[in-house]
């Protein structure tokens, strides 16, 4: 049975207005990730769930299928983005769609690549795990050089070892989720959240796994796809 792909992607941004449908390298943001997932063949549907009109008209000329219209409360800044994931699969169940696994898109990664995916999908299914995430390596640790405040208001690592690693090399690694989350349908809908508690990393060179949140990250962006 085919994976079906869900691709998120709410009218509301406020860190950068109107950013799923910014155009970037010539075309909306989003338009790159469903082309990704369209051109893959891997999927038998390529969903958008949003509830912006814009998003839909944009999401279907570029291949996308929108089968529902998302509610609006679960179109908030603060909505959990696990119960967007259930809408959906509930949705899609009710009008007869078929599958036992669904890959999360992130819009903000337009980077991935079909290798990516397939990889995190046979991983899904080789392994007893709930969901397989994409990931890279942080060269920012909260063991080594992150900080927050304490209730005095002095800077404080992040999280603490005993011994304090002389250089990040030595710190545990940790890793930056990327955009790409593959899911079993069923062990997601017994807990409803998208953080699992028995996921398994799928690596992703950070050249595909780059995630767009920022003005920056945008001018980034167009500069990568240029090389």
């Amino acid at each position: 049975m085919k994976p079906i792909c869900l691709i998120c992607a709410r009218g509301g941004s406020k860190g950068v207005p109107n950013k799923n449908i910014r155009i970037i390298h010539k075309k909306p943001l989003i338009a790159h990730t469903i082309e990704k997932a369209v051109n893959s063949k891997i999927f038998s549907h390529v969903i958008v769930s949003t509830e912006d009109k814009k998003i839909v008209k944009i999401s279907e000329k570029y291949g996308a299928e929108i089968p529902f219209i998302r509610p609006k409360k679960l179109s908030g800044d603060t909505t959990p983005i696990g119960d967007v994931f259930v809408h959906a699969i509930k949705k899609l169940e009710t009008l007869d769609y078929q599958f036992d696994t669904f890959v999360n898109l992130d819009c903000t990664v337009p980077f991935i690549d079909k290798k990516d995916i397939i990889g995190s999908i046979d991983l899904l299914r080789r392994r007893k795990c709930d969901a397989v995430y994409g990931v890279y390596e942080q060269h920012l640790n909260p063991y080594f050089n992150m900080m927050e405040l304490n209730s005095k208001g002095f800077l404080r690592l992040t999280k603490k070892l005993t011994k304090r690693p002389r250089s990040r090399q030595e710190a545990p690694v940790v890793y930056q989720l990327n955009g790409l989350f593959t899911y079993n349908k069923k062990k997601f809908l017994k807990i409803g959240n998208p953080i699992m508690p028995n996921a398994i990393p799928f690596k992703i060179p950070l050249e595909r796994g780059f995630m767009i949140d920022t003005e920056t990250e945008f001018e980034i962006t167009e500069l990568m796809f240029k090389k």
